[in-house]
């Protein structure tokens, strides 16, 4: 069954119902209710296997894996990656204080973001390894981030500093959104601005380590990154790097969400093609050779997620037959942001022929609740459980309360073993962050 193929790498069909890691779907919906996430360990050491390893056969000098803390992060996963020797990369100082606090060292936390804060700055020197500056305005800010309000880079030495480049050229993706390397992007600074930018640096005595940018996010082509490679390695050039300094040329790798789109994208060819990029583009310049950053986005954890959904209501509608779930935007809302498409099994009567062509949709009083369309499936009954693969990046990372709705649990899964790594949000969440409106006169 090729639907099968998307989900995680251990999933079985055992006496017509799905496990994972040798747990049935069905019972660990019961006991952990639903909506419920599931996160595969196997896959994720998977990804990060054949990451490594291809790195190693075509990039010779040094290299390494930077996991996407904005695709879904907790203490947990954080832990995790420290397993694998990963980079965590963090977006302000709600995931850098998730990352110290799952243990990972300052020389593994990388700080992104397109307008941080003097508080994101702040973390970041106190606790990150590496800050990728996005404009001019953030190195002014960098800069009086120390008590003496205009630092010469004596309270950045344990932190490295890089600049982002736009490079003005585009990776495919399947929605504009999802592009960030055009000449319209809100990221990075434009060639000229990197120049200024590492004047700066220079100036101001800051520990300008390398250069990063990125073009876009799920593409499978790599072939408009040589172009910004060549970019960015002649800005290298010209600013004087030396010796030791760091290189990354982005990352969002792309994953299949849906039948249609199997096999996934090679890993191998994607590695590949950036590391013959940097070698040859370094040995023409007369660059030495930086140390090679890779950030593989989704394609890391993507595939290693599953959501699992109780169907609430069955509704026919002329041609179209509605599934009503237990979950939807609040904790998926790519299908209203990108119009992401998916696909999904039922949870048992797995071999049942798909000849209804359905729709999926969630509980919120929102058209755009949308999860998937026009899928084909076999008949679904009310009660019934539906699993969804693909769901480990973007979904609980950008899940929302809308309509009091709270966030799922999360559930971990290996052989021989569950355990909950996010419980499940509570009204009481809700309410205890909340404060009554006080008025001095009631009558």
């Amino acid at each position: 069954m090729k639907r099968l193929d998307l989900f995680p790498i251990t999933t079985k069909i055992e006496n017509d119902r799905l496990t994972i890691a040798g747990h049935d779907l069905t019972k660990l919906a019961n006991q952990y209710e639903t909506p419920l996430y599931l996160y595969d360990r196997a896959t994720l050491d998977a990804a990060v296997t054949e990451y490594k390893s291809v790195l190693a056969s075509h990039y010779p000098g040094a290299a390494s894996v930077t996991y996407a803390g904005k695709a879904f992060l907790c203490l947990a996963l954080a832990q995790w990656t420290q397993l694998h020797g990963l980079t965590v990369d963090c977006t302000g100082e709600g995931e850098i204080a998730i990352a110290v606090a799952a243990g990972v060292p300052r020389e593994n936390i990388l700080v992104h973001g397109v307008n941080k804060s003097t508080v994101d700055l702040n973390a970041a020197t106190q606790h990150t390894g590496t800050i990728v500056v996005d404009n001019l305005d953030e190195l002014s800010r960098i800069t009086h981030t120390c008590p003496c309000g205009r630092c010469k880079g004596h309270e950045l030495r344990n932190t490295s500093i890089w600049l982002r480049l736009l490079p003005g050229v585009s990776v495919a993706t399947h929605h504009a959104h999802t592009q960030t390397g055009h000449h319209e992007s809100k990221f990075g600074m434009t060639r000229e601005e990197i120049l200024e930018a590492a004047q700066y640096c220079k100036k101001y005595d800051l520990p300008l380590k390398g250069i990063h940018f990125h073009q876009g996010s799920n593409f499978r082509d790599p072939e408009p990154l040589i172009p910004a490679i060549d970019m960015a390695l002649d800005l290298a050039k010209e600013i004087g790097f030396s010796g030791e300094w760091h290189f990354c040329p982005g990352g969002g790798w792309g994953v299949a969400y849906h039948e249609d789109e199997l096999p996934n994208p090679s890993i191998e060819s994607y590695v590949r093609g950036i590391a013959e990029a940097v070698v040859e583009g370094c040995q023409s310049r007369g660059l030495d050779l930086p140390h090679l950053h890779l950030e593989p986005g989704r394609s890391l954890v993507a595939r290693a997620g599953v959501a699992v959904y109780r169907v609430g209501a069955v509704k026919k509608r002329g041609d179209k037959t509605w599934l009503l779930t237990d979950g939807g935007m609040a904790d998926n809302p790519r299908f209203a942001l990108y119009g992401a498409r998916y696909s999904c099994l039922t949870v048992s009567g797995v071999g049942g022929e798909g000849s209804v062509r359905t729709s999926i949709a969630g509980p919120y009083c929102e058209s755009g609740d949308i999860v998937i369309e026009n899928l084909l499936m076999p008949k679904v009954k009310a009660g019934d459980l539906i699993a969804i693969p693909v769901a480990g990046a973007y979904h609980l990372s950008m899940s929302s309360n809308y309509n009091g709705a709270r966030k799922p649990a999360v559930v971990w899964l290996e052989e021989g073993k569950a355990q909950v790594i996010q419980r499940r949000e509570t009204t009481r969440d809700l309410l205890d962050r909340d404060a009554e409106l006080l008025f001095l006169d009631q009558t």
